[in-house]
Order: structure tokens, then sequence, then C-alpha cells
């Protein structure tokens, strides 16, 4: 079985988190970037965690053969923050970097004016620059949020078939894919959604267009969720090939349209002495 995570905060995660879901059969994740949950004040802090998403993270992935893209933008809780607003201006020098394959996570938290700004000047981001767009629908007013989502998109120069609305549950799931837009969901221990609630959405809704993700951040969370779903699809009657379509081709077929995929992870060389990182000048 092979598994592409479309949404996991490695960041927040540790090696053994790595090993654990190549051994599951993750071959392929994106790495979005998020509100790290101590508000940041300067753009500066945005651009070091930008670095390690492109440079980092990917490394790190490599040595457990996984394969590490990532969406960057200024993220919907923070756009609030005038201080962190200057960072819309930045993006474009990030935007054309291999490893990114989208802009993200943007969207709405509080759905703010200052929101509805950082929203539709991302869009127009993702449309200059060839880029899908990874939009996080709020946690609070969900079906307000996403209906208003669908307006500033429908508004945009970005067409729908380039636009994953994600943290998609039961009551938002129609209108999702009634827009044209891709269907995210976020699979979670107690909040968001679980293996049997997915699996019943996938049975009437189908597989087109949905993905599954673990977002697996610094909460309580498990990134392993992926399989647990591919699991629950099989054991609820799903082929292996639609396992496969949602677990896999899906999450290819839509960052892919970034034309940035690499799939295949080169062996890591090897360290000095056995070290499982480089320090220093190397």
């Amino acid at each position: 079985m092979r598994i592409f995570d479309p949404h996991i905060h490695m960041t927040s995660r540790t090696t053994d988190d790595y090993q654990a879901m190549y051994d599951a059969g993750v071959r392929a994740l994106v790495e979005p970037s998020f509100w790290l949950g101590q508000p940041r004040t300067s753009p500066a802090s945005f651009y070091d965690y930008f670095d390690a998403l492109l440079g980092w993270e990917p490394f790190r992935a490599s040595q457990y053969g996984i394969a590490h893209h990532c969406t960057l933008a200024l993220n919907p809780k923070e756009a609030n923050d005038p201080r962190c607003t200057p960072v819309l201006d930045a993006l474009p020098r990030y935007l054309v970097k291999d490893s990114v394959v989208a802009v993200g996570e943007i969207g709405y938290d509080s759905m703010t004016p200052a929101e509805d700004h950082a929203l539709a000047a991302q869009l127009q981001l993702a449309a200059d620059h060839g880029l899908p767009a990874l939009v996080h629908t709020p946690h609070r007013d969900k079906l307000a949020g996403l209906h208003r989502t669908i307006d500033v998109i429908r508004e945009s120069s970005l067409p729908p078939e380039f636009v994953l609305l994600d943290h998609l549950n039961e009551t938002t799931v129609k209108a999702a894919t009634d827009s044209g837009c891709w269907a995210g969901f976020s699979i979670y221990p107690d909040t968001k959604m679980d293996e049997d609630r997915m699996v019943a959405i996938l049975k009437n809704h189908g597989t087109e267009k949905m993905l599954v993700n673990s977002a697996a951040d610094w909460g309580k969370s498990d990134p392993l969720k992926t399989r647990k779903v591919a699991d629950a699809m099989l054991k609820a009657g799903f082929t292996e090939d639609d396992v496969d379509q949602v677990l896999w081709r899906n999450p290819v077929a839509f960052y892919g349209q970034s034309g940035r995929l690499q799939l295949d992870t080169p062996a890591p060389d090897a360290l000095h002495e056995g070290n499982s990182i480089r320090r220093g000048g190397e």
C-alpha cells in the first residue's frame, strides 16, 4: 500500500513518527505552513520557518524514504496581526521554490476583514504562480465560513479545480464538492473527523477529488490516521484501487498541478560516524 499524506505538520513530529509512517506505507507528504501555537510577532520568524520547510524537513523526511513537499502562506489567524502582514509582500520569492506545491494554508479563522484581504491576495498569488491553493475552513461557524470562502474563490482568478477545501465534515462536504473544488478531510483521535465517519462520507459521496490527511499537529493527533482510514475502507468493502485513488492518486493529481512533485526520494549520503543529521558546515 502506498500513501501520500496531503496535509501533515511534521515540524511537530519526531523522527520515530517518520519511521512509523514509512512502515505504514507513507511515501510522500505535503507539509503546509501554519500557526505554530505561539503567536509570531515579526515577519522574520515566518521566513526562518519557511526556510525550515524548504530545507530541514525535506532532509529529515529523506532519511526515512519519504518525499517531502510544502505549501507556504500567511495563515488566517496571524493575518489579523499587522506586524505579520508584510509576509504577503515577501511570499513571491518563496513561491518559486521547487518543493513548494501550493499556496497554503489560507482561508478563514474568525472571518475578519483582514482575513478577507489575506485570502483574496493569496489566491491571486497562487494564480500568478500557476500553483494550487490549500484552503483552511474555519473551526467555528464552519458552514458559513465555507460559503464565504467559496464566494471569494469564485471572485478570484484561480479556477476551482486548483483549490483544495480542507478540514471538511458532514455538514460541509456537499457544498464543497458542488463548488468544483477538491475536498479534504483531517482525521483526528478526538476532534474533526474519524475513520468511520470518513468511510461513511466516501460511501455517500464517492472517491473522486477526495483527499484524506492526518494533519498531525502539536495537539492530540496521530500521524498514522491515513493508514487507519485505508484499513477502514478495506474493511468496509472498498477495493484496493479505491484506497489507492483516495490515499495516493488524488493527492498526486491535485498537487501535481504545480508541476513540482518529485516522488522519488534518493537515499541520503552516509553521515559522519553514524550521526543521523549533518552538523556544522557540511
